[in-house]
C-alpha cells in the first residue's frame, strides 16, 4: 500500500484526462464491478462498472493492453479511469457525462485534487441507473 505522502506526491502529478497505457490485470466480477488496470504506477487504475460496455462480453479482458485516460482520483489511493478506447467505454457515454460528470470537458487537463468528501449531489450522481452505488457492486 501506498503511503500518504506518496499517494499526495502521486495524485499532484495526475492531470484529468491524462493519457496512460494499461495492462487490465483483473476483472473480478465480470459486468458487476469494473475491471483494474496497471498504468504503471505505485497505485492501482480501476475503471468503474458505469464507465464500461453494459455486456461484460464487450469489456477488455485480463491481459489486454489499452490507453486510459484519468477520470477521477481521491483518498482512495486508487486512480480512477475511463478507456480512451471507444469500443471499451459505454455506448451512451456522451449523454451520460453530460448528465453526471458536465464539467468533464472543462476539467481535462486540470490537476487532479482531493475534493474531500463527496457532497450529497456526487453521492447521487455516483448511483448507478438501477439505485445501487456503483461502490458498493
Amino acid at each position: 500500500m501506498v503511503e500518504d505522502a506518496d499517494w499526495v506526491r502521486i495524485r499532484g502529478d495526475l492531470r484529468f484526462g491524462q493519457v496512460f497505457e494499461g495492462t487490465v490485470v483483473n476483472v473480478p466480477r465480470p459486468g458487476e464491478i469494473g475491471i483494474f488496470v496497471d498504468i504503471g504506477l505505485a497505485v492501482g487504475g480501476f475503471v468503474d462498472v458505469a464507465l464500461l460496455p453494459d455486456q461484460s462480453e464487450d469489456w477488455p479482458t485480463e491481459g489486454t493492453v489499452a490507453e486510459f485516460e484519468i477520470w477521477w482520483a481521491d483518498s482512495r489511493r486508487q486512480i480512477r479511469l475511463k478507456p480512451a478506447d471507444t469500443r471499451y467505454l459505454r455506448r451512451d457515454f456522451a449523454e451520460w457525462v453530460e448528465r453526471f460528470r458536465p464539467a468533464w470537458p472543462s476539467d481535462v487537463g486540470c490537476p487532479v485534487r482531493d475534493p474531500g468528501p463527496p457532497t450529497p449531489d456526487e453521492l447521487q450522481a455516483a448511483t448507478r441507473p438501477d439505485g445501487r452505488s456503483a461502490e458498493s457492486s
